[in-house]
């Protein structure tokens, strides 16, 4: 497996191999729960202003709050998800329907994490994404997803969301 050591930055795709040779104007969003294809706030809902890019990971844990998944960045896991171009106009709709509140009272926050792109085959890449984080002090209180995974973990969770 090859992996790329290079940092994507949406305003310039020069001299980037592959599939990051797409100019785009916005930035990478990194999904791992309910905003995933199929999931209950697909991402589609906002049309040609997100755009698939790639499947992707972080090293996190996931947390099953019921209905929606909380992610905790750091350790040794590794949580599943996609990345989007996202074009920046629709980064207070994605805060509302994220619970971020100016004055960071919400459960989660956004923020710009490394994430692994999977583009292509085998070849990898880091990257920089935003990506909503849950407050950790919350996320303690509800159960692990050990495989990492929301949609995997739908499919196999017993009992009604919570």
């Amino acid at each position: 497996m090859r992996v790329a050591k290079w940092v994507i930055m949406p305003q310039s795709t020069a001299d980037r191999p592959g599939a990051f040779d797409q100019v785009s104007s916005g930035q990478l969003l990194f999904v791992y729960g309910t905003l995933r294809r199929g999931g209950r706030n697909d991402i589609a809902q906002f049309g040609t202003r997100a755009r698939w890019h790639s499947r992707a990971r972080v090293r996190g844990h996931l947390h099953d709050l019921g209905p929606y998944p909380g992610l905790v960045l750091g350790g040794t896991q590794w949580v599943t998800g996609e990345l989007y171009w996202i074009d920046p106009a629709i980064e207070p709709a994605l805060d509302r329907l994220e619970g971020v509140w100016p004055d960071r009272s919400g459960e989660y926050q956004r923020k710009r994490a490394w994430v692994v792109a999977e583009p292509s085959g085998e070849e990898q890449a880091s990257c920089s994404a935003l990506l909503y984080e849950m407050q950790a002090r919350v996320a303690r209180r509800w159960p692990l997803i050990a495989s990492g995974d929301w949609m995997a973990h739908l499919s196999t969770r017993q009992g009604p969301a919570r």
